[in-house]
């Protein structure tokens, strides 16, 4: 049993090195896009004021020391506010930022999938007495003999 010990130790140290190898690495454009100038009052990424480009040092700083993207948000909101954060609260009046626009989303599917059967009767229906108004009044024999004539010369 101890000559299975520090084999199974050099094992443990060897998925932890793993474990830690395979962790996301923070980078700026995955922060960019979440956060806001709180100069300009838009997305850091297309920010291009100097306040801007202080928030993208600091926020690289914080990037070369570690942090995580979460850690680094609760640094930004430290340093600017609950404002400098993209998303909306998930609380009061700010929670009808996310779900209005689902509601709307479902209430037209549910519009969608209540017409649908309205709009393929009436569809059916419209095929059913198309081929007598598609083809219109019966030609004479005098017409009927121009429209060969025209079709003769075409082929």
């Amino acid at each position: 049993m101890t000559r299975r010990a520090p084999l199974l130790l050099l094992l443990l140290l060897l998925c932890a090195a793993l474990a830690l190898a395979a962790a996301p690495q923070t980078t700026l454009s995955d922060i960019e896009d979440e956060v806001m100038c709180p100069v300009c009052g838009v997305a850091l990424n297309i920010a291009e004021s100097p306040q801007a480009d202080d928030q993208r040092a600091l926020i690289r700083d914080l990037i070369a020391d570690g942090l995580t993207k979460d850690e680094i948000k609760t640094e930004l909101v430290a340093e600017y506010g609950r404002a400098v954060l993209a998303d909306p609260d998930d609380e009061g009046f700010s929670i009808a930022n996310w779900l209005v626009p689902a509601a709307v989303v479902i209430a037209l599917l549910g519009t969608a999938l209540a017409l649908a059967p309205r709009w393929r009767r009436r569809q059916r229906e419209a095929v059913a007495t198309e081929p007598a108004a598609a083809t219109g009044p019966p030609l004479d024999a005098e017409d009927a003999r121009r429209l060969d004539a025209d079709l003769d010369r075409f082929r």
